[in-house]
Formats: C-alpha cells, structure tokens, sequence
C-alpha cells in the first residue's frame, strides 16, 4: 500500500518527468535500430567476393549484423537486423548482391540469412559480460561474442540449407561452409576493434545497452 498521498506535488512532478525521459529513451531506441538496420543494408550491399563459384556471396553483411548486437546489445540487436529483413523479404533489393523479395527464400544462403537475428541477440547478450572485465580485455570479450554468434547460430542452420540446396552430403556441406569460416575470424576482429571504439567514445552506451 503506498503512503504517498495522490495529491502530492512532488511525487506528480516526478511521473511528469518520467513521460518524457521514457518517449526519450524510445525514440532513441528506435532511431538506433533503424540506423543500425540501414548499416546492414550497406554491408550487404558493398561488392561481394566469390571465390570459386560459391553459392554464398562473401560480404560485409555479417559484419553489420554482429557489430548490431554487441553495440546496441540482444533486444535492440535483434530488432534492427530483424528490421532489416523484414524490408529484405517486403521486396527491397538490401540484401547481398542487390536481391530482395521471398525469392531468396530458395537461395542456398537463406539458412545463413534467417538465423541473424538470433545470432545478433546471442552476441550481444554475451558482449554484456565486457562490463565485468578491465577496459583492456573488452575487445576480447566482443570477440568471442561474436564469433559464438557465428559459429553457435549461423553456421548450423547456414550449412544445414547449403547442404539441402546444394544436394551435398554432411560432410560435404560442414567442409563447404568451413570456406567462410577464416572471413568470419577477420570481420569478428573488425567487430571488437569498432565496438571498443564506439565505447570508448560513448562509454554510457555500454551500460546501457539492451
């Protein structure tokens, strides 16, 4: 039972300041999402490498989609790649080679493309574990969140497709996708090194990540 009477002054200023600080703080939310989706869309559609005929374009896209997570952390992480796909699938040409649209649900990469959000949650809810380390060990810690995105939630369900669309045994599929795996290693570091920057430039964006 509160023993704060109804018509106290003071406690009404103190809900009328919180309504504010609360439409604040989404419409940050919001706009970091949106950024951050916008971001993945320009990783995906910088030029791809293909090396060797591979079905899976090599691009930035899982870059995008794991610096979302460990920066803006699991919910919002999630929200902005999940964004992202959403505009993908309603038609806009945002993912890797300029597709868009529910046909690249029959493309040998849709496995990789549909795990992203989980993968950005994971890894950001993992970065969160950098507030119990010195600031020297951070980009340690934001890359092993990373790269547990990658390898506990893109590579199976990724490979699984590959292997299904391709026609390939399980052997052949894990060896196939292992070609992407030293890209994965190189773009997780790209990850840490940004991420440390960003909060070291905006420190209260690790505490407050969500």
């Amino acid at each position: 039972m509160s023993t704060v009477p109804e018509n106290d002054p003071a406690a009404a200023l103190g809900r009328a300041d919180a309504a504010p600080a609360a439409r604040t703080r989404t419409s940050a939310d919001v706009a970091l999402v949106a950024t951050f989706a916008a971001f993945v869309a320009v990783c995906a559609l910088l030029p791809a490498i293909v090396v060797g005929g591979l079905s899976v374009p090599i691009t930035l896209q899982t870059f995008g989609v794991m610096l979302a997570g460990v920066v803006l952390g699991p919910r919002r992480g999630a929200l902005a790649v999940g964004l992202y796909l959403a505009v993908g699938f309603a038609g806009l040409p945002v993912f890797a080679e300029g597709t868009g649209g529910l046909a690249v649900i029959a493309k040998p990469s849709f496995g990789y493309l549909i795990s992203f959000p989980l993968a950005a949650a994971l890894a950001g809810y993992l970065a969160s574990f950098a507030l119990r380390v010195r600031p020297a060990r951070r980009p340690l810690v934001f890359f092993a969140a990373a790269m547990a995105g990658s390898l506990l939630v893109t590579y199976p369900p990724g490979i699984a497709v590959l292997g299904w669309r391709m026609g390939l045994g399980p052997g052949e599929a894990i060896a196939f996708g292992a070609t992407f795996l030293p890209g994965d290693v190189i773009k997780n570091v790209l990850v840490a090194v940004v991420a440390a920057a960003v909060f070291r430039a905006f420190p209260d964006m690790l505490r407050q990540r969500r």
